[in-house]
């Protein structure tokens, strides 16, 4: 279309993933005049497909899907099987005819398996869309090792997954390294050696036979090029992709020898109403493959159908990933008449520029195992070098180069330096994520996050450190200044290091920071006064003003006679009784004056404090492991209950959670806590920063197949570098995101002991637990503390008969709900 599309026109899209959803929002945003009418194959709207693996770690399907605008309407579903560019019209497999006056085919692209014996076994999958992942999630729990085939940026991600499903993982190569088309001989050997540390087994220049089945008729080895097996109950084909162009072929729109539907630079095909964007199209003789190119297609596409004049001129595939815990990067040329190269084959980095043969000009790159220089110098390709190489090639070198505003900072959304420092000065950003919101940088891979956060202290915003307007120091500074001057009180603290009063954001943060150091019970002297609503009285208050009694179930673990005391109490004081997700029982609508009555009851029983309220470990769920269950390889519930009991009590920067995992199928769920403990065969694997909760997040591997005793030491570490460096109710999550250096920092923490404070770590936690006394029994003992419990300070026994306290919701509910047409 030249001219601007007339009310009524009529759009219509084939396929919809992620650069269909690019096409239609940018339509949306224009405000198209006419009718736009999508056709994909999948039962389920656009997803992000770049984040597919995070599907595997917990998040939900509905956390990747894109949102569709208003107005488009969504044949979900259905497969498109014909075209007719006479009556302009599409024909699905069903019959239904759609006519359209502008066709965009975004149908992507088909992972290609290799015509090998076995390849149909039930078993082997492709690795594409979140029903692949469903099905080889499926299959993992009943299989013991699996083989990725490929060993590409797509096949390592695959074997990631593998991995954290607790598969023995393989990877099996045709080429000569892993990542062929991003890296080196040399970077390949960097990257070979990261991936087997992690304990998966790497064959290159390795093809595949056949896939052999097992008494089952599943696939059960695969049997390589040369002659050898590989035991297998998953395979999964990752050997690259093929546009999938059959519509266009079948059509007689014109293709490419090797495929893809060819486009001139607005996206139109050889028919002058039908367009082509993404994986399928072939621009400028390229099929691109990285979710920047194809996005930059759909809004060129858009732009075009609105009448405009937007060209694409190909595309940087510059990239920077991490995959399994490596950093890997690329950029510009992968070749030049000169290189300069840095490998450190005990830190696992290879670092390699090449440039030109005057050495003044920046031609390519690549970075394996540290890709720090990778945000500075990729706004240089093709350009005058801004320093040495050898010197550009070290962390912090690139710190005081000045990235020009031309230079491209987000290559996914096509985002430039100049239109970031922009936005943050005529919207008044103060943060990366409104940075997200405004331009889109940093939404899609986040490889550019790090240039964000420099670009916000280019452009002179101060977000500032500070806790609160009486303390300049953050949250980890108070903390080191009150360990190390041994300072027990807020006022001390406030008086030499802060100004004023304090207000209610310092207080409970200095008060946590007191507790964590073992400055007694947390109501003694001071120290009450400066707690939050829940801890000054040990309970939770529910929005009807009534509190929660939550007692500590180590583990799940409980007697039946424990059983009848909670019963009892809970019949006795008129309490809702819930079973939690974490293995308690909540006891919900108790009167402050009545707590001490309650727990004076559940302490007798042997309970104590579960700490529900507060800023601390909550619990630690548990499978019934290898005592009960047939597929328990280790004694997950006893390593729970001991593991709850350590931690009990510990204050920190906000809660913690925590489970273990008695084998890999998973039922405690141990990934979506701070620190989960999954059994091996070997061990135990400790992943870390899990997060359940408003934003969830799966927790990452650590480090694998730990003695029990060894477990317990870096969790130890792991715990108390959190309490001492995070910020203000900052969960584990965010903290981990937020190291410099991330999770390969923690790691040289916790296990290498880089900042040399193991010991002191350990010790800490040492002194927590030999230290630690349950806060309820302590406060029904103490008369002083028992004060404070009352609901009215001049009536402090028995409330008036005539105060009627309300209850928000019965415990048993007789009359039928009806909750979204579902009766219960």
């Amino acid at each position: 279309m030249t001219s601007r599309p007339e009310t009524g026109t009529r759009v219509v899209v084939v396929g919809f993933g992620p650069a269909a959803h690019r096409l239609i929002e940018n339509l949306a945003r224009r405000g198209f005049p006419g009718r736009i009418t999508v056709f994909g194959e999948e039962p389920r709207p656009a997803y992000d497909r770049v984040a597919l693996t995070s599907y595997l770690q917990g998040r939900s399907a509905e956390d990747l899907t894109c949102p569709v605008p208003d107005g488009v309407t969504l044949r979900l579903g259905r497969r498109v099987a014909g075209i007719d560019r006479v009556n302009r019209t599409v024909v699905t497999d069903a019959g239904q005819a759609e006519p359209y006056d502008v066709l965009v085919l975004a149908t992507g692209s088909a992972p290609f398996v290799p015509p090998v014996p076995g390849r149909d076994l039930p078993g082997c999958f492709v690795y594409r869309t979140i029903d692949d992942l469903d099905a080889i999630r499926e299959a993992a729990g009943r299989a013991g090792s699996g083989v990725v085939v490929g060993g590409g940026l797509l096949g390592l991600e695959a074997a990631d997954a593998l991995r954290g499903l607790g598969l023995g993982t393989h990877i099996v190569e045709m080429g000569d390294r892993l990542m062929p088309r991003q890296v080196d001989e040399g970077g390949g050997a960097v990257l070979r050696g990261h991936v087997e540390a992690l304990g998966l087994t790497v064959h290159t220049g390795t093809g595949v036979r056949a896939i052999e089945p097992g008494p089952d008729g599943r696939a059960a080895r695969l049997v390589t090029s040369q002659g050898g097996a590989i035991e297998a109950g998953v395979v999964v084909f990752s050997a690259g992709i093929r546009p999938r162009d059959e519509l266009a072929r079948h059509c007689g729109l014109d293709v490419g020898e090797r495929g893809g539907i060819v486009v001139d630079a607005g996206m139109r095909t050889s028919d002058e109403h039908v367009y082509a964007v993404g994986e399928c199209a072939l621009a400028g003789g390229i099929v691109y493959g990285l979710a920047g190119p194809c996005f930059t297609q759909a809004e060129v596409a858009a732009d075009r159908i609105m009448g405009g004049t937007a060209s694409f001129e190909g595309a940087d595939v510059s990239t920077r990933l991490k995959l399994l815990g490596v950093e890997v990067a690329q950029f510009g040329a992968m070749s030049g008449a000169l290189d300069v190269t840095y490998l450190d084959p005990v830190a696992g980095v290879y670092k390699k520029l090449f440039v030109s043969d005057d050495a003044m000009t920046l031609l390519g790159g690549i970075c394996v195992g540290d890709a720090t220089p990778y945000d500075t110098l990729l706004p240089f390709v093709g350009k005058a070098l801004p320093g040495s190489p050898s010197d550009l090639l070290f962390p912090g070198a690139g710190a005081t180069i000045e990235v020009p505003d031309d230079a491209q900072v987000c290559s996914c959304n096509n985002v430039s330096k100049g239109r970031v420092r922009t936005a943050v000065a005529e919207a008044g950003l103060t943060d990366v994520q409104g940075v997200k919101d405004c331009t889109r940088a940093g939404t899609t891979c986040g490889s550019c996050v790090p240039m964000l956060r420099r670009i916000l202290a280019e452009s002179g915003v101060d977000v500032g450190r500070g806790l609160c307007e009486h303390f300049a120091l953050s949250r980890a500074e108070l903390f080191e200044i009150v360990l190390v001057r041994g300072i027990t009180t807020f006022s001390r603290l406030v008086a030499e290091h802060g100004t004023g009063r304090g207000c209610d954001v310092c207080k409970p943060v200095v008060a946590s920071i007191l507790a964590s150091l073992g400055n007694g019970h947390i109501l003694d002297g001071e120290q009450a006064a400066l707690q939050d609503t829940n801890d000054h009285f040990l309970a939770n208050i529910q929005k009807n003003g009534t509190y929660s009694v939550v007692p500590r179930v180590p583990g799940g673990e409980i007697t039946p006679d424990k059983l009848i005391v909670i019963g009892e109490v809970a019949r006795d004081f008129g309490l809702y009784t819930k079973i939690t997700g974490g293995q308690r029982i909540d006891l919900l609508g108790a009167r402050v004056e009545q707590l001490p009555a309650v727990w004076a009851r559940l302490v007798a029983a042997g309970f104590e404090s579960g700490h529900a309220y507060g800023k601390a470990l909550r619990t630690v769920k548990s499978c019934v492991g290898s005592t009960w269950c047939r597929y328990g390889v280790q004694d997950s519930a006893g390593l729970a209950v001991a593991l709850e009991l350590r931690y009990r009590g510990l204050r920190s920067p906000h809660k913690l959670k925590a489970a273990v995992s008695g084998c890999a199928r998973e039922c405690a769920e141990a990934r979506s806590k701070d620190f989960g403990i999954i059994a091996t065969e070997r061990g135990w694997n400790l992943y870390v920063g899990g997060n359940g909760g408003f934003t969830p997040r799966h927790a990452d591997l650590l480090v694998a197949d730990l003695p029990a005793d060894e477990l317990v030491r870096v969790i130890d570490r792991f715990l108390m570098f959190y309490v001492r460096t995070a910020d203000r109710l900052q969960r584990t999550s965010a903290w981990i995101e937020g190291l410099e250096g991330g999770l390969d920092h923690l790691r040289a923490v916790v296990l290498d002991d880089s900042l040399g404070i193991c010991a002191d770590l350990e010790a800490q936690m040492e002194r927590h637990v030999a230290s630690y006394v349950d806060e309820w029994r302590a406060a029904i003992e103490d008369p002083d503390k028992l004060r404070r419990f009352v609901s009215f300070v001049n009536a402090p026994g028995t409330p008036d008969p005539s105060i009627v306290f309300e209850t928000e919701r019965d415990q048993i509910r007789p009359v039928p709900v009806v909750l979204e047409g579902v009766r219960v």
